[in-house]
């Protein structure tokens, strides 16, 4: 049975208090092991990827459509105007969902599980992160390891730009870097650092042997992979650009380097 909401600081909905302030969501979030979920769509990945619902907040109006959706977790409903205060936009979606995490498996373990990586190195662009993460799901990567200076990756935009694929591939977290990536390379790994230096690469052009396990390394935008990570690689490879545009912006280079490298 829908549980109605209608005072916005009601303590029961506090799992969706001011969605859109990116620095209080941050404290709040990862350290009480939960996420958000935005949309029907999204919500049914999380389910099947086997992410625990917390509770759900829906438009009123809603509330008998997604209780199947919801099981035995809470199902609060409010008005347009009380969901609005509370989660600070128009939640045209009208269904939310929370979320407990999952603990994430050592680097390491999902890294011998994979044939094809993404290496992300301090992406901090949530938006950026989804669009990668949907990107490596729809062309063949297998896994993604990132720094700790990345965008949290089941942030809410990030989860909502990657239409639930955050979900679909296993990632974890190098906490030794850049060291780690002597063990990546040690796993059988050929380490291909994205750079738009005319010096590298064009991936076309890759070899036959360093295709058959890449590890596909992502800097952020603007600054790009830090020199001490580049020079752990094992070669260095660029998109080559026409009308002299300098570069991409990092989600559609992901794209790009994942369709030529997963392409057989």
């Amino acid at each position: 049975m829908p549980i109605h909401i209608t005072d916005p600081e009601d303590a029961r909905i506090s799992d969706y208090r001011c969605l859109t302030d990116l620095p209080l969501r941050t404290r709040f979030e990862p350290p009480n092991g939960l996420f958000i979920g935005e949309g029907r769509l999204v919500i049914e990945r999380a389910l099947r990827a086997g992410y625990q619902m917390r509770s759900a907040l829906v438009d009123a109006k809603r509330g008998d459509e997604v209780e199947p959706l919801v099981g035995d977790a809470p199902c609060y409903t409010a008005a347009p105007n009380v969901l609005e205060a509370i989660t600070g936009f128009h939640v045209h979606r009208g269904l939310l969902a929370s979320f407990h995490r999952q603990t994430l498996p050592d680097w390491r373990e999902v890294m011998n599980q994979a044939r094809r990586m993404l290496i992300l190195e301090g992406i901090n662009n949530h938006t950026n992160i989804g669009a990668v993460f949907r990107s490596a799901a729809a062309l063949g990567i297998d896994a993604v390891l990132l720094t700790r200076t990345c965008a949290d990756p089941l942030y809410r935009r990030s989860v909502r730009v990657s239409m639930g694929e955050v979900f679909a591939l296993p990632y974890a977290y190098v906490d030794d870097w850049p060291a780690g990536l002597d063990d990546v390379r040690a796993a059988g790994f050929n380490l291909l650092a994205l750079t738009p230096d005319a010096d590298a690469m064009p991936i076309q052009q890759l070899p036959t042997q360093m295709r058959r396990r890449p590890a596909l390394m992502f800097g952020a935008e603007g600054d790009g992979l830090t020199a001490s990570s580049q020079d752990l690689a094992d070669t260095t490879v660029r998109i080559p650009m026409q009308r002299e545009v300098d570069s991409l912006n990092v989600a559609a280079s992901a794209a790009v380097v994942c369709w030529e490298l997963c392409r057989e």
